[in-house]
């Protein structure tokens, strides 16, 4: 209760106007009460305001005739999917939680920032990947965004489930920790396309990509469609390229591998791989990003450039500018002709459509080269002839060591 001083003047009415307490009802030719506004009132009265000012996102404010806010409260469901996005990194799991609500939960984490902060970023994007793997992504085009691979490259890992991934011009080297990405479990079970241009690998880099497959039988095995041009790799590279026994396309153009007949027969008979000579549709950065989170990667290449504005990596400069001084001083470009060395090779096959109208081979001018012709490539083996090119196969396998003392070595490096 209050004393009958605090009510003088005959029972003031206050109304509450741009969250100030203003008097209505006191007579003009009286003096404006001097006494304090009841602080239970003003408590009353400016407790939804100062609730509104705490969390504005609980409401939807609006504007009617007048000028005036009006706040609406959103609906329980609204709420409650806030909270929870607000909480996402502490979440266990989502697995059996309905898809549709997911996906608004994802909207909502998204624009509390959950995904680009750097201490919750990497967890709350695991619990939509384990439980929707491919719905969150299943394709990311970081096309020369070196800076948010390596920014982002923990928050990237979480990405597990990706069909496409396009990392040309990303220049991380022959960087043990981007391999051990690329070749993880689950990881490898669903990528099929993978560009690597102008990364500036090595044939060493080469060695560790393939090293699962090769030693462990796990890996990119799955692999169908593979970008390496514009990197210093030699002929010594195609060796351990031919474990991939499922590859469709390769692009070895502006390497330091030599174009010839001579190259066409070996990738024929590791690999069954025919040269094009019109550009492949499918190394012509076919690659986008698909899913959930292409608003978070969107969001990571914005965050990106302000901060290359603020700051810039002297150390990872300096050491990916040297590679690619190194790369540039050993492969020539043919820069006074300016002429591309394009090296792009297919498997023939019906169902897979490479964008190619007409198939044209090189012709055989020494008559040692392996390749079929136009009738042989429609015309299949007879079992006979597969079982004895498959015997001849395992015999030269038997007779040629597993792996390598360098294979070896890699093998204990993981």
């Amino acid at each position: 209760m209050y004393s009958d001083e605090t009510y003088a003047h005959g029972g003031a009415v206050y109304i509450q106007e741009k969250g100030e307490l203003r008097c209505i009802n006191y007579s003009h030719k009286a003096i404006q009460p001097s006494v304090k506004t009841p602080p239970r009132l003003k408590e009353l009265l400016l407790g939804t305001t100062a609730f509104h000012l705490q969390r504005k996102d609980h409401f939807v404010h609006t504007l009617d005739s007048e000028g005036s806010i009006q706040y609406t409260a959103k609906s329980l469901l609204d709420l409650c999917l806030l909270y929870v996005a607000e909480n996402v990194e502490h979440i266990e799991s989502l697995v059996g939680f309905p898809e549709e609500m997911a996906a608004r939960l994802f909207v909502v984490a998204d624009e509390k920032k959950k995904f680009s902060d750097q201490e919750t970023g990497s967890r709350a994007l695991k619990v939509f990947c384990d439980a929707y793997e491919d719905l969150v992504l299943r394709s990311l085009c970081l096309r020369n965004r070196f800076s948010v691979v390596f920014e982002k490259l923990e928050e990237i890992k979480t990405f597990q489930s990706l069909r496409c991934l396009d990392l040309h011009g990303c220049k991380f080297g022959d960087s043990q920790e981007i391999f051990e990405y690329l070749t993880s479990d689950h990881l490898s079970r669903s990528l099929s396309q993978l560009f690597l241009g102008a990364n500036s690998l090595s044939d060493a880099g080469i060695q560790k990509l393939t090293a699962p497959v090769r030693i462990m039988k796990t890996g990119l095995q799955n692999l169908e469609l593979l970008d390496l041009s514009y990197n210093p790799i030699t002929e010594r590279a195609l060796g351990y390229l031919a474990c991939f026994q499922k590859l469709r396309g390769l692009d070895l153009s502006e390497t330091l591998i030599k174009p010839g007949t001579a190259l066409n027969g070996l990738l024929w008979r590791k690999m069954r791989l025919v040269s094009s000579e019109t550009p492949l549709k499918a190394f012509c950065h076919s690659c986008k990003t698909v899913g959930w989170a292409q608003e978070v990667i969107r969001q990571w290449e914005v965050d990106a450039v302000n901060l290359q504005k603020i700051r810039t990596p002297r150390t990872n400069a300096h050491r990916f500018y040297g590679v690619e001084k190194m790369f540039h001083e050993k492969l020539n470009f043919n820069a006074v002709n300016n002429k591309i060395v394009r090296l792009q090779f297919y498997r023939p096959d019906p169902e897979f459509d490479f964008g190619i109208s007409q198939v044209k081979l090189d012709r055989n001018t020494d008559g040692k080269m392996d390749l079929p012709s136009k009738t042989d490539m429609k015309r299949k083996l007879s079992p006979e002839s597969e079982a004895a090119a498959l015997g001849s196969k395992v015999a030269k396998r038997q007779s040629i060591p597993s792996f390598s003392a360098e294979d070896l070595d890699l093998l204990n490096s993981y």
